[in-house]
């Protein structure tokens, strides 16, 4: 059950990592790119962290979390090629 917590963990780590290209990043494009991956490792961890303390609550925030990182992607790819 450790490794539940660890692979959580280090997942979280990765996210985090990620906030720099988000602050830094040369291009808008690689800033989104950036958000989606952070939003695709967070929900990773919660998924394992729900795994880990057996409770539903965290797998239903991850659940809602990637269904609104997945339209989050479409609308800022929507405005930044001038459609929206």
């Amino acid at each position: 059950m450790i490794e539940l917590l660890i692979g959580a963990v280090f997942f979280a780590l990765l996210a985090l990592s990620l906030v720099y290209r988000i602050a830094v990043g040369p291009t808008s494009a690689d800033r989104m790119v950036a958000g989606d991956a952070c939003d695709s490792l967070l929900c990773c961890a919660m998924i394992l962290f729900s795994m880990f303390s057996g409770r539903g609550i965290y797998l239903d925030i991850a659940l809602i979390g990637a269904a609104l990182g997945i339209i989050d992607t479409m609308l800022i790819g929507r405005y930044l090629e001038g459609r929206l």
